[in-house]
């Protein structure tokens, strides 16, 4: 029986985890982060899932301290798998495994190399995304690529949404190449690092939006950053509004000038610095949910000007 050591955290951790099992590895041990008491935990933990099969669970600070390696080494695993777990695997701890370790990464490598490629893919207003299981080497998400599942991006889809379908993309890319990884026969292609991107991670701060920016641009920014993410925001004098959804529009209306809010009969409307306009959907005033079409007579202004 072939022998796992798994790095897993998240709803990708869970489900791959879950497909290993499913594919009779036996998964030796599950390591893991402790949950941050500071961020919202919507995803499935990886932790419950490997109490739920009875396989131990270590949530070590550093997994690369000798001690923490020589405690792997015992186990003697044929692979290690990183999904989604959210520290560097150094080569000291990627020499255990005798048949490599393998990640599986959230975006079409070597597209978004890097930190939280599903955000970065909604802001760049991509069309397609998806996951790519490759093997992991000492530089971040460039070694060969073994399997990859695109799944498409829709014009008012929120990073949460496509998420979900890097979640299940992930799941099927490693149900249809594992049984060959297993085997040995799996292809091992090299990636031409050259035509793809590195970012790095993004704080809540970097949410906030620009309204002289082009409408495309806001529409981007405020669905790559809607909940279960921070949420893109703006403040108007001692008021901070978190926009939480909103969807773009196909032409052009509203008011000419500089960049403003403004509501008609039953929407509100932002028009941004390209004179192109985004409809809100969803909005929170000072930490509070509210109607957005609400907002002008809260604020008592119709149209309210944003810069």
């Amino acid at each position: 029986m072939t022998r796992a050591v798994v790095f897993a955290y998240h709803n990708v951790g869970a489900r791959c985890l879950r497909v290993l099992l499913a594919h009779g590895v036996d998964v030796a041990l599950v390591v893991t982060h402790q949950d941050s008491p500071t961020e919202n935990i919507w995803f499935e933990r990886a932790a419950d899932v490997a109490k739920e099969y009875g396989i131990p669970v270590a949530m070590p600070e550093d997994p690369n301290t000798p001690e923490f390696i020589a405690r792997l080494q015992a186990l003697a695993p044929d692979f290690l798998f990183s999904f989604y777990y959210r520290l560097m695997l150094k080569p000291a701890l990627l020499a255990l495994p005798i048949r490599g370790g393998y990640n599986m990464h959230g975006s079409l490598l070597p597209k978004y190399r890097g930190r939280v490629p599903v955000n970065w893919a909604v802001l760049h207003g991509e069309r397609e995304t998806g996951a790519t299981l490759h093997r992991m080497v000492e530089k971040p998400d460039a070694g060969e690529i073994v399997a990859q599942q695109a799944v498409p991006i829709l014009p008012d889809d929120t990073a949460g949404d496509v998420f979900h379908k890097v979640t299940l993309a992930a799941e099927m890319a490693l149900d249809r190449v594992l049984p060959d990884l297993l085997a040995g026969s799996a292809p091992h292609v090299m990636p031409d690092l050259a035509t793809g991107s590195y970012f790095g991670g993004r704080k809540p701060e970097d949410g906030q939006i620009d309204w002289s920016q082009p409408a495309a641009a806001v529409h981007n920014l405020i669905r790559a950053v809607a909940p279960p993410y921070p949420g893109a925001f703006f403040e108007l004098g001692d008021h901070r509004i978190v926009v939480t959804r909103s969807l773009s529009q196909p032409v052009s209306r509203g008011l000419a000038g500089q960049p403003v809010l403004y509501a008609d009969e039953s929407h509100l409307f932002a028009r941004c610095g390209d004179g192109g306009v985004v409809k809100i959907l969803a909005l929170e005033l000072d930490g509070k949910a509210i109607p957005p079409i609400s907002l002008p007579a809260r604020l008592g202004q119709n149209p309210i000007p944003l810069v």
